[in-house]
């Protein structure tokens, strides 16, 4: 029998459709399934629309973490409509101000060899469980959660070999950082992120967390960590031993692709302004004065990080010219940080507790001063993405952003050592957390009978026309590489609220690129019946946010011709009827013009028969035509074709 890595185990278990060759798509069966309210406001309205009865996964989860704030009665009717679409469609309900949803997951949920879609880029941090977890579109996971397979390029895996012992004052998070170091933000796309050596002995499941969260930055399809001693000693922390089960890849076993990295030779590190792969040594930016030190996230979510912060700053005041800010990752977490008097020590050197939540991670709240550096233990770090326009994001770890709030600059966490005669802190985690469950609420025994609360700023979807032959459209928007998707369709407080409310979030699409667009866009709907956009590499990166596909798509996008794709962007673009061409010549984009416009004949044919679509670019000066190409599998034209997911799941129950 082949020798199997454990991304190969947990693909053949879970195995319904296609092989395990790269690049051909596989369809998997899906355990449980993650909704957070940015993005799970679209899937419980996705769940009204194929008219669900009941969740068919083992478990599916409803967390409120991302919109907090209650300025206004948006965010609040949200928040009773989720409750109620849980109870109705037979989900988990996490209630506001419990906690971000991935560490929650992992302490109440998670398990071994399961597998987890999240609409949230960031469910890929379930991996460091030993499951396969992936972060995709909300109408992804919903037809996971109404019981349909999940469809995905089967991609590459990356064994990444770690040996040694990490040093003082290195932690996580500059594990990942390195890995961005190496291989920036497209380094991941196609691939699974394995971790593998004797160097894992070092990380408890935690810091595997950190690792595993912030692939989503390398743009991985996941990372994937064995399930090990380490791992049963986690969930036994959280009373769940009867949890775990071994998962380990098999002795000389392969990989598609190697990288080794020597823990001892890590040094603290930064990702500067305004991408995370954009990383060098803190050695080399120390000294800039800072005006805010961000401690929290997904990214640094443990006890550990908390703790870590706490007893480098104890007994100290952080710097009067630095807001130092503590986002505590759930409710259980604020408990435990009480217990360990973590929570003390901060408070006491001057921090500013907030709710449990993402908070400013995703632009709610905690906008930095302008012009000012903002050091974050986060993992984002696009343009705007904070709510201050032009800002100068940094990320670190806890031990350099805990440094930096002390001296009022960034610092290498080590220079503090023989500034303040202070030994590396030593982390004991508890045998047992403190566990709270007060804020969960069980799934209805029969949702039949619950009524969906649905305010004045919810709408239900429009119908979604299907794709037609041809059409004449301008070229609204031509953009470059590595767009994300916060700049398709930003965050933050503002934007946020409209989640539900499908008319009104459209405005802001493409904003931050050009605030002109939706006027352009509005009034190119009615004369031509849509629009183009064009752009380079990686278009799309980022968040999972399936509005930066939805709202496009409702101010009349027909089809992004692009370079290249990040992976949850180019499913989502199918799933809601958008057309994701590629230039055969990469260099053609030049050819095209903002204000071109673009002619598609017999489109629904040649996409079906996989065919060259020769677009024919329509300019002042003249006419150019150039060839371009899709990589769609036959079940994906099958949806496109019909206008998307939704479409094609209603047609399914009505046969």
């Amino acid at each position: 029998m082949k020798a199997l890595n454990v991304t190969q185990k947990l693909i053949n278990d879970h195995l319904i459709e296609g092989k395990l060759q790269p690049g051909e798509e596989i369809g998997l069966k899906i355990d449980q399934a993650l909704l957070q309210d940015a993005t799970g406001t679209l899937v419980q309205l996705e769940l009204e629309a194929m008219n669900l009865d009941q969740a068919k996964t083992e478990v599916a989860v409803q967390y409120v973490d991302h919109n907090l704030l209650q300025t206004d009665f948006k965010n609040a009717d949200d928040h009773a409509f989720l409750h109620s679409a849980a109870q109705k469609f037979g989900l988990w309900f996490s209630r506001p101000g419990n906690g971000v949803s991935h560490p929650v997951h992992m302490e109440r949920f998670g398990k071994p060899g399961k597998t987890l879609v999240g609409s949230d880029s960031h469910s890929c941090a379930a991996g460091s469980l030993g499951m396969l977890a992936i972060g995709t579109g909300g109408l992804d996971v919903a037809a996971a959660i109404a019981g349909q397979p999940y469809f995905v390029k089967m991609p590459q895996v990356m064994g990444v070999k770690l040996t040694g012992k990490l040093p003082d004052w290195v932690s996580a998070k500059d594990v990942i950082l390195e890995m961005l170091r190496r291989h920036d933000v497209k380094g991941g796309v196609g691939k699974i992120i394995e971790y593998y050596g004797e160097g894992l002995q070092e990380l408890s499941a935690m810091d595997r967390h950190v690792i595993a969260n912030m692939g989503a930055e390398l743009g991985a399809t996941t990372t994937v960590f064995p399930s090990d001693q380490e791992t049963k000693r986690f969930l036994k922390s959280q009373g769940r031993e009867e949890d775990w089960t071994e998962l380990l890849a098999d002795d000389s076993c392969e990989y598609d692709l190697h990288e080794h990295i020597e823990l001892d030779k890590l040094v603290p590190l930064i990702a500067l302004p305004t991408s995370p792969g954009n990383v060098v040594p803190v050695s080399e930016v120390a000294g800039k004065p800072i005006s805010q030190v961000v401690i929290g996230s997904s990214a640094n979510p443990g006890l550990r990080d908390f703790w870590i912060a706490g007893a480098i700053v104890k007994g100290k005041s952080v710097n009067p010219d630095v807001s130092f800010d503590i986002n505590p990752t759930s409710r259980q977490i604020i408990q435990n940080m009480i217990d360990t008097k973590a929570f003390a020590n901060l408070i006491t050197a001057g921090a500013r507790f907030h709710q449990s939540g993402c908070m400013g991670c995703i632009g709610m709240g905690q906008a930095p001063a302008s012009g000012t550096i903002s050091l974050r233990t986060m993992p984002r770090n696009f343009p705007d993405r904070s709510g201050t326009k032009d800002d100068q994001v940094h990320l670190c770890s806890p031990e350099t952003a805990a440094a930096s709030a002390l001296i009022g600059k960034i610092t290498d966490p080590r220079d503090i050592a023989s500034l303040y005669a202070m030994e590396y802190p030593q982390f004991e985690d508890p045998e047992l957390h403190i566990i709270n469950e007060d804020m969960l609420v069980a799934p209805a025994e029969d949702g039949s009978k619950v009524e969906l609360k649905k305010g004045p700023n919810i709408k239900s979807l429009p119908e979604i026309e299907a794709l037609k032959s041809d059409y004449e459209v301008p070229v609204l928007l031509k953009m470059q590489d590595n767009i994300s998707t916060d700049e398709i369709l930003k965050a933050g407080a503002e934007v946020l609220p409209f989640r539900s409310n499908l008319p009104e979030i459209s405005k802001y699409s493409y904003t931050v690129i050009d605030e002109t667009f939706y006027d352009r866009a509005m009034e190119t709907k009615e004369k031509t019946g849509g629009h183009i956009v064009v752009a380079g590499d990686n278009y799309a990166q980022g968040s999972s946010r399936e509005h930066a596909a939805l709202a496009p798509k409702y101010l009349g996008q027909v089809a992004v011709i692009a370079k290249s794709y990040a992976r949850i962007a180019w499913q989502n673009l199918v799933n809601f009827g958008i057309l994701p061409l590629e230039f055969e010549n990469p260099d053609d984009l030049e050819k095209i013009e903002q204000g071109d416009t673009v002619e598609f004949k017999n489109l629904r044919q040649l996409v079906e028969n996989r065919a060259t679509i020769e677009v024919l670019i329509k300019k002042e000066t003249g006419e150019v035509s150039i060839p371009t190409k899709h990589s769609l599998s036959d079940r994906q034209i099958r949806v496109l074709l019909k206008g998307g997911i939704i479409n094609d799941f209603k047609e399914k129950l009505s046969a």
